[in-house]
């Protein structure tokens, strides 16, 4: 009966023990004392963890709590980069943590910030303009800024710019640009997403035998394809079987 509570504590004096002689933050002997249970839990995942496990698994388990405990330490740290060097990469991360966080207009603002000299047309930062623009809806912009990148980056070659600028066109209700831009993108975009929305956009148009077609071969390539695959496109491959079914 008493076994649990003694155990806990001697699990937090361990831990604070822990913290002490490895010079680990000392916030974290407030968090393992007063959190029992979460503060003690994150620090073995955000602290230990990493260093028994190594690897990338344990580098996403401890960028995973730290996330949860401190949501925005990463928008922090870009504002602050932004600030002390203003170079274009701390713009982009700055821009991102934005909208990771749907806040689009300030990542608008950011992202014209580093779109200057020879940065003018750098096609990274406007597919983040462009990604920030279709967010907040304005589909006249975020096409625009798409056309812009290819006519001022010829060989930027970027699937996800291409699906954008497809739903862009279907958003625009300009169906047949849409329709074309899909067709062309599908095949060989790595991933279901591109497949299913064509699908989607045919059926919508009422073209339901192409688009049962499309589908089909959707799914019947994932169930031949690598189950790590299957798992990473679960969402699409799931409303794929809603439509069909």
């Amino acid at each position: 009966m008493y076994a649990i509570p003694i155990l806990s504590i001697a699990v937090q004096a361990g831990l604070i023990v822990h913290v002490i002689k490895t010079g680990r933050n000392m916030l974290w002997i407030w968090a393992i004392a007063l959190l029992p249970l979460v503060g003690s839990l994150a620090y073995a995942v955000v602290e230990i963890l990493p260093q028994v496990l190594g690897g990338r698994t344990a580098r996403r388990a401890k960028s995973g709590v730290r996330r949860m405990i401190d949501p925005d330490r990463a928008l922090r740290r870009a504002s602050v980069e932004v600030e002390v060097s203003g170079n274009v990469d701390a713009r982009r991360r700055l821009a991102e943590e934005l909208l990771e966080r749907s806040q689009y207009d300030a990542a608008i603002d950011v992202y014209h910030g580093g779109l200057k000299g020879i940065f003018e047309h750098d096609p990274t930062l406007l597919l983040g303009l462009a990604r920030a623009y279709f967010g907040k809806r304005d589909y006249a912009a975020a096409r625009l800024t798409l056309e812009r990148t290819t006519q001022h980056n010829p060989d930027f070659k970027s699937a996800d710019a291409q699906l954008m600028y497809a739903r862009t066109l279907e958003a625009q209700d300009a169906l047949d640009e849409a329709e074309r831009a899909y067709a062309t993108l599908a095949p060989g975009y790595p991933g279901a997403e591109a497949r299913l929305r064509y699908g989607l956009l045919l059926k919508r148009r009422g073209k339901l035998p192409e688009a049962h077609r499309v589908l089909k071969d959707l799914l019947d390539g994932a169930r031949l394809g690598p189950a790590h695959y299957r798992k990473a496109q679960a969402e699409w491959l799931d409303r794929a079987r809603r439509e069909l079914s």
